[in-house]
């Protein structure tokens, strides 16, 4: 029990910082550059786990369906992620990445066979958008800006990654790190090839240094390497729904985490936005514990 919180807290602290890293590569470097080298960092971390771990298997499925993961879990959203951050607060963007579980409830109808949308999540999505509408009041007051295409950006990773999430639930049968490498493999190429592509057409200088670079390796290895890896532990340990726990505390780290090393100030109605979307996540959360404690539980000579 003491591991799984452990795990929980590690992949807390690991995802919710690591917009304050991005931020301080994309001061230096164009969103597409950080964006291929997160990917890259990330496998080279689990080829190397692969290697110390000595997994080599094949892949289960068709590269096509790595692709297609590759592209809407970690292609997309990089370039979204990065291209949005660089016109909001650390805070802000860690809220808006809270948002990933309303959408794959409004998605999971569409994509996974039976899905419903029950009234407890309908109710929660009313809630987390109550509270993206708070975090940004004043930018809807004054008008479609900047700030507010770079939210959209945000938002659109988020869809991406609960595409991504929804999809992946059929490839649960294959190991969780030769899924990670897989897909991890796939995206890279595809970033790779798109950042060849545009960088003829670059017009933004470029500064390369130790201290952009470090933050690029340091989030590729453990935002996007070490993160996902740990998720998938924990929730082979601890089941999907204590794993779930994790979209408390990325928003919530990643406030707290901008103002006291980023010295960022935070707005009254950004924190007003943050507990509402940490109580939408709850409301979610609670069919799916519900029906978790309805289970029978085995008795001691049960098969």
């Amino acid at each position: 029990m003491v591991k799984n919180y452990l795990l929980l807290a590690s992949i807390g602290v690991i995802w919710g910082s690591q917009f304050v890293f991005q931020e301080r590569a994309l001061a230096d470097l164009p969103p597409m550059l950080v964006s291929t080298g997160r990917a890259v960092m990330a496998l080279v971390f689990v080829l190397l786990l692969c290697r110390l771990l000595k997994l080599n298997d094949k892949p289960k499925y068709s590269w096509k369906i790595y692709h297609l993961v590759g592209f809407l879990e970690a292609s997309l959203p990089f370039i979204f992620l990065a291209w949005g951050q660089q016109y909001l607060k650390t805070a802000e963007v860690a809220i808006l990445m809270g948002s990933t579980p309303f959408f794959a409830i409004m998605l999971s109808p569409f994509i996974v066979a039976g899905a419903r949308i029950h009234l407890m999540g309908l109710l929660s999505v009313l809630v987390g958008f109550a509270g993206l509408l708070v975090l940004f009041a004043p930018q809807i007051e004054a008008g479609l800006n900047i700030g507010l295409a770079g939210a959209v950006a945000i938002l659109s990773a988020a869809g991406c990654f609960a595409v991504a999430v929804l999809i992946l639930k059929r490839l649960s049968d294959e190991h969780p790190l030769m899924l990670a490498r897989n897909i991890m493999g796939a995206a890279a190429l595809q970033l790779v090839v798109m950042s060849l592509i545009w960088l003829p057409f670059n017009e933004r200088p470029m500064h390369f240094n130790a201290v952009s670079i470090g933050c690029i390796v340091f989030i590729g290895m453990t935002a996007s390497g070490l993160g996902y890896f740990l998720f998938a532990m924990l929730t082979r340990s601890a089941g999907p729904v204590f794993a779930s726990l994790s979209n408390y505390l990325v928003p919530l780290v990643g406030v707290l985490v901008a103002t006291v090393f980023n010295g960022e100030n935070i707005a009254a109605t950004t924190w007003v936005a943050l507990f509402t979307i940490m109580a939408a996540i709850g409301i979610n959360q609670m069919t799916t514990i519900r029906q978790l404690l309805k289970r029978p539980k085995k008795t001691a000579g049960a098969a």
